[in-house]
């Protein structure tokens, strides 16, 4: 049962790395390959890690979200648009490839914004997990301290790119939908995706 789970604890390790993921894409914008783009990384200590092991695995995760998008305009837009612009564009890759975190930003952040209820705290990301553990026996058997490392990954994405002011607050922001995400996701046919950054219409 467990093996068909979409869910996965990798949150725990993956984190948000936008500065991994600027960096990943700026290298494939230059016309390196995935394996040139990761020695390159490798051989210059690009992502400021101590050990080869840890910064090969996430020279690994970020390609893998690179290219969960689908799309060479959003990898190049990650590489050149503005740090604000190009961290949502790293949250759809981020949501493209963690279901977990799509889920969380369709269902919890979406919804909220579809009917207009700002507020946010433990309550939201509680009856999220309730939810998942009652429909897949995989994230049920998760330790409390994964899924409390889960929440606060989840808490610490909505703060970089600006949903929420600090960890603590209370409410969440209105955010803007990048013209170029927005134009590339409708693209794609991805539009169920366009509720999580506040595009409504």
């Amino acid at each position: 049962m467990k093996r068909s789970s979409p869910y996965n604890g990798a949150l725990t390790r993956e984190q948000f790395l936008f500065y991994e993921m600027r960096t990943t894409a700026k290298l494939l914008t230059a016309g390196l390959t995935d394996e040139e783009a990761t020695e390159a990384i490798m051989k210059d200590n690009l992502f400021q890690y101590p050990t080869e092991k840890s910064i090969k695995n996430l020279a690994g995760v970020c390609l893998k979200r690179l290219h969960s998008m689908n799309d060479v305009c959003l990898i190049e837009g990650i590489a050149k648009l503005s740090a604000d612009a190009a961290k949502q564009i790293c949250l759809y890759a981020m949501m493209k490839k963690n279901r977990l975190v799509w889920d969380f930003m369709i269902t919890v952040i979406g919804e909220k914004y579809r009917i207009l209820d700002t507020s946010f705290g433990k309550i939201d990301l509680n009856t999220f997990f309730m939810r998942l553990t009652e429909q897949d026996d995989n994230v049920a058997s998760w330790s409390d301290a994964t899924v409390q490392k889960i929440k606060q990954v989840l808490v610490r994405i909505l703060v970089e790119n600006e949903y929420l002011d600090s960890t603590r607050a209370d409410h969440l922001n209105p955010v803007l939908i990048g013209s170029l995400l927005e134009e590339r996701i409708r693209a794609n046919d991805d539009n169920a995706a366009l509720i999580a950054f506040n595009c409504l219409s």
